[in-house]
Formats: structure tokens, C-alpha cells, sequence
């Protein structure tokens, strides 16, 4: 079933990349000191599927101060701080990179496993990723050169493009690959993402499940869910 597409979508944190437990790491810490310095509960690891998990940095930052019921304004690009919504994801993305310079990111060797599956087949991919660290991630990964389009929170952000759950990143990127939805397929690990996925009309979505449920995946419109991309391998063989 695998091979039977025109091109492939694949997210980046969580389907290619581990770098998910790098964000969740530096999501909370930085979670931790601002709800402490409120008094409040703790960051709570649920959240992060809930409010984090597959969006952009600051719409994930105004749904989860949206759930606690803390009122933020916006604030300016230039801030760092738990002051505004854009500090705080400025100061957790400033955590992210540190660590990522510092320690850099392996891909997940099923995946790696895939992409060459679809490099002999002479497919074009892409990637279709929230982050505006996408292009770094790639290249700290070794993936950049697979890949003909990334549409990324900066791509995103510069074409007006609303992101997941909303499909038009996906839908841009089928565009840049020259392929219609119905014959592309996208590979999610966030319901988010699924949902988008689904709402462009894709003729296969795949739910990576490293973490956020199976049974989540399918009901956001997952047509099969993976534990691991070289599963797909396997069922192509």
C-alpha cells in the first residue's frame, strides 16, 4: 500500500526525528518555572499531547494557557520571558536549540529505512513540519538533501498559511511537489496533524504513534496507524 502514491508528506518531530523528547523536555522546563512562579499545579505531561503536541510554538503556548485559564497578551517578537505568549516560546525555544547544538539528533533508523524505500522508487517527499527549527533539525539529522520542499512555521508564517490542524501546509507542500492531494500520502505522529491530513482530502494517512495513542490517531482520521515507519517497509515487501 505504501508504494502506490505520487509523493509523501512526512511530518519531522516524532516521524523522522526524536527531537519530540527534545521539545517535551524543553516545554517543561520551561511549563515548570512559569505555572511555579504562578503558584499553580504543575506542567502535567498530558498537556503536552493536548495543547503542544503538533502545533505551531505560540499556538501551542495560547491552547495551554487557554486550558489553565491564564490571560497573556501576545507580546513582541523580541521577547523572552513569561511575560507574554511569545516569550514563553521564545524562552523554550532558546532551551530547544541549546540542546540541539550541543547534542545534535539522530534519525529514527526506521525511518531512515522508509526514505530509502522511496529515494529507489524516485518519489518526491517532503516535509511538513509546526517548527521554525525545521531546516536546522534536518541538517543536524543528515536528512536536508531527501527532501525537494520544506514547509515549515517559517514558510508558514511568510505565506499566511494557518497551521495543523488546518490542511494548508500540507496542501502547499502537495503543490511545491506537483501532486494532487488524493494521490500523496502524509505521515503524522500528532492528532493534529492527522486531522489536517485528513481535512486536505490525502489519499493515505499515516499516524505514527510515539506517544499520543492509537486509538487517538484513528479516531483524528488515521487510516493506519505504525509504532515505527519501517513497519511500512515490511508491508510493502
Amino acid at each position: 500500500m505504501i508504494d502506490r502514491y505520487d509523493a509523501y508528506l512526512f511530518d519531522l518531530d516524532g516521524v523522522l526525528t526524536p527531537t519530540v523528547e527534545l521539545h517535551r523536555r524543553a516545554w517543561a522546563e520551561t511549563f515548570d518555572a512559569f505555572f511555579a512562579e504562578l503558584g499553580l499545579e504543575p506542567y502535567r505531561e498530558a498537556e503536552y499531547f493536548s495543547a503542544l503536541d503538533g502545533r505551531s510554538r505560540f499556538a501551542g503556548v495560547r491552547t495551554l494557557l487557554d486550558a489553565r485559564g491564564v490571560p497573556l497578551p501576545e507580546g513582541e517578537p523580541g521577547d523572552v520571558g513569561f511575560a507574554s505568549v511569545t516569550g514563553i516560546g521564545n524562552r523554550k525555544n532558546a532551551a530547544f536549540t541549546e540542546v540541539l547544538e550541543r547534542d545534535g539528533i539522530d534519525p529514527y533508523p526506521g525511518s531512515v529505512l522508509l526514505l530509502d524505500r522511496l529515494a529507489g522508487l524516485g518519489r518526491p517527499l517532503a516535509v511538513v513540519s509546526s517548527s521554525r527549527n525545521a531546516e536546522a533539525v534536518l541538517r543536524a539529522a543528515g536528512l536536508r538533501g531527501r527532501f525537494e520542499v520544506v514547509v515549515d512555521g517559517v514558510v508558514a508564517e511568510r505565506e499566511g498559511l494557518p497551521g495543523k490542524p488546518a490542511p494548508d501546509t500540507f496542501l502547499r507542500a502537495a503543490e511545491l511537489l506537483g501532486a494532487a492531494p488524493e494521490r500523496a500520502a502524509v505521515l503524522e505522529d500528532a492528532g493534529s496533524g492527522v486531522e489536517a491530513g485528513r481535512a486536505g482530502g490525502f489519499g493515505l494517512v499515516v499516524g505514527v504513534d510515539r506517544g499520543a495513542g492509537r486509538d487517538a490517531l484513528a479516531a483524528a482520521g488515521a487510516d493506519l496507524v505504525v509504532a515505527d515507519l519501517a513497519e511500512l517497509t515490511e508491508v510493502a515487501r
